[in-house]
């Protein structure tokens, strides 16, 4: 059915009062073809990437509702951002499940047990993607999962969601997000058991404030944040990255057999706290092959208490046999230090402090990748997915896994060493200038 036809079609529905009255609560006349599921039966998840405003969360409310109605869904998981964005957008919300039924037919919310109830029976239980393990154990054969680009800890919350999908004979989940460049994501988008629908604002002006469409998107489009918040394209780099996508696939080489190092450093940027919405530690081990070349071999970067970090650290400058662990003490002070001699008292230990902005530390080790300097041991899609979309220029902290790179690659590379030899670049400039006194 064409828009015309729709329209005309529309017309005499709402002519109609009884009709209307129908309408009102009937999906199938108010969707649009985009906001339908896949027809084909042999998907587990349907990604919806769409644009602000486009209609994603009816569109994952209505889903939802067709599956309890024709008896598809006994139980389902309802996932979130946040506990208050599952209650707020998900349920409550002015798209959420409980507007898009009449009061008649509206299912029982307890907001005390963090669930809906349908009289056929069906149960939603509703989840934070914050707390993962919540996930563990319950069982479900229908998901709805929004904003999963929102999520802070979006592939253990996937995880666990998917280790109790094992109900039923078709379990299924609708996923609902504007995108950004993850790991997820892409792995999402490209499985042969997604099906993809693309979903931009402009499909749904219709219904769009008017001041939306003059300020929002007068300013935004044609921009790179326009691309990704209105198109919901899939952007894969920052305009103002360091570094891009060809440059890291540039220096990838085999994880097996290991680079066989002749010196490495295991190098932390800890994290302030370590509660459920800390920052992360990163932690990033590097080393100088004896071709020369800098290799970077793991990224043990995550959320850990102190002392977690601390005995992941020394465990990696164990199995490496690193020289030394260096660690930024901007936040830490001394505690950084003491910290990792209660695992280990005589490890050898370098303190580094930040007197240089990010971009200025973060632009030589950059510059070493472009010229070939640098290998990838196998692939860190976490640590890559920073290094390809954090922009300095926009004013937003670098991330922590960036961070321990950079302080790994300036202790083996670009920093003095304590013996008062030249680094990499300091003997490359020296024997530059030998050459140029000889000619």
């Amino acid at each position: 059915m064409n828009a015309e036809d729709r329209q005309s079609l529309l017309s005499k529905v709402f002519s109609n009062p009884r009709l209307k009255a129908a309408a009102a609560w009937g999906w199938v006349f108010r969707s649009r073809f985009e906001q339908r599921s896949p027809e084909e039966d042999d998907w587990i998840v349907w990604l919806l990437l769409a644009g602000r405003g486009f209609g994603k969360t009816r569109t994952g409310a209505e889903f939802i509702r067709a599956e309890v109605k024709a008896g598809r869904a006994g139980r389902i998981a309802l996932i979130g951002p946040t506990a208050n964005d599952v209650r707020s957008v998900m349920v409550e919300g002015p798209s959420g499940l409980l507007s898009i039924y009449s009061k008649r037919d509206r299912p029982r919310y307890e907001p005390a047990n963090h669930r809906i109830l349908w009289n056929n029976g069906a149960i939603a239980t509703l989840f934070s993607a914050d707390e993962p393990q919540r996930l563990r154990g319950p069982q479900h054969d229908l998901a709805w999962a929004d904003e999963i680009c929102a999520w802070r800890r979006p592939q253990e919350a996937w995880d666990m969601l998917m280790f109790g999908l094992r109900l039923g004979g078709r379990p299924r989940i609708v996923v609902t997000t504007t995108p950004k460049p993850m790991p997820l994501l892409r792995e999402l988008a490209a499985a042969s058991t997604t099906r993809l629908t693309h979903g931009s604002t402009y499909h749904n002006k219709d219904n769009l404030a008017p001041t939306f469409l003059t300020t929002i998107i007068g300013k935004y489009e044609g921009t790179r944040l326009g691309r990704q918040e209105l198109h919901a394209e899939l952007l894969e780099q920052a305009d103002g990255a360091l570094w891009t996508r060809k440059m890291v696939e540039a220096a990838r080489v085999p994880a097996e057999p290991a680079p066989v190092l002749k010196r490495a450093v295991v190098a932390i940027d800890p994290a302030v706290t370590s509660g459920e919405h800390s920052d992360e530690t990163g932690i990033v081990v590097a080393g100088i092959g004896h071709d020369g070349l800098v290799y970077v071999v793991q990224d043990a970067s995550g959320r850990y208490t102190p002392n977690e970090w601390a005995v992941r650290a020394i465990n990696l400058f164990r199995l490496h046999q690193a020289d030394r662990i260096v660690a930024e003490t901007n936040n830490g002070g001394e505690m950084i230090e003491v910290t990792l001699r209660t695992v280990m008292q005589d490890v050898a230990f370098k303190a580094v402090s930040a007197s240089k902005g990010k971009q200025t530390r973060a632009e030589p080790v950059a510059a070493l990748y472009e010229q070939g300097r640098v290998r990838h041991a196998g692939g860190f899609p976490a640590l890559e997915d920073q290094m390809c979309n954090w922009e300095p220029g926009s004013g937003a902290p670098s991330p922590d896994r960036v961070d321990a790179l950079v302080w790994a690659l300036t202790e083996l590379v670009l920093g003095p060493h304590d013996d008062g030899t030249l680094n990499f670049l300091g003997a490359q400039a020296q024997r530059a200038k030998q050459q140029r006194g000889a000619a």
